[in-house]
């Protein structure tokens, strides 16, 4: 019972976000290799022997194999893991050529690399940007938690439970603000504002360095 709760809280979820990390990896190679001319034999999910897979109308195999622990794109012309390449050049025909990845030009191979790790940044930054647009970005209320004997808050009269709403000039809604201009601030007198118990209190501190 143990081993179930432990796949289905942990393994099954981190390969499911794995296959999807490694689906938009491979995708971005596979989208400009193609839009460089550049023939895709496979597009693998997963390593190992193939569970499923079809071809496309132009040639490629998309496949799901049995590892699921990443993939890869398979594309003519490119060399293996040993340097090996199916066909070599010198012995290729004028139509392989224009559809090999090693045939291509240097500028034209640089990004098919590229595009993999460019792909997952890409997917970073939208996922981010829906996150904040539909959830907001987190951040810690500016309440004060615990106030340490012997520190700058005490001495300034800080208690647990306020809320600091201003610092000098600067109005505050989240405690980033505040470890920002303590940070910024050392040795010098900050005019603070608290709501505590339902008034505003004014205090004065300074942030020692």
């Amino acid at each position: 019972m143990q081993v179930v709760t432990w796949l289905g809280d942990w393994i099954v979820p981190f390969l499911i976000v794995l296959t999807i990390l490694v689906f938009v990896h491979e995708m971005g190679h596979y989208l400009v290799a193609r839009w460089n001319g550049v023939r895709v034999e496979v597009f693998s999910i997963g390593f190992g022997p193939e569970i499923f897979g079809w071809h496309d109308r132009v040639g490629t195999r998309w496949k799901v194999s049995a590892i699921p622990l990443g993939g890869y794109v398979k594309m003519f012309g490119e060399a293996d893991v040993t340097g090996h390449h199916d066909v070599p050049v010198e012995d290729q025909s004028m139509a392989d050529r224009a559809v090999s990845f090693h045939a291509k030009r240097l500028s034209q191979r640089t990004a098919i690399v590229a595009a993999g790790p460019a792909a997952n940044l890409l997917l970073a930054v939208v996922l981010f940007c829906g996150l904040f647009i539909f959830v907001g970005q987190p951040f810690t209320p500016p309440f004060v938690g615990k106030v340490q004997p012997d520190s700058a808050a005490s001495e300034a009269g800080l208690m647990p439970g306020d809320r600091i709403i201003r610092i000098a000039d600067t109005e505050i809604e989240r405690f980033e603000q505040i470890q920002q201009i303590v940070q910024m601030s050392p040795e010098q007198t900050l005019e603070i504002r608290v709501l505590r118990d339902g008034a505003e209190v004014d205090l004065t501190a300074v942030p020692r360095r």
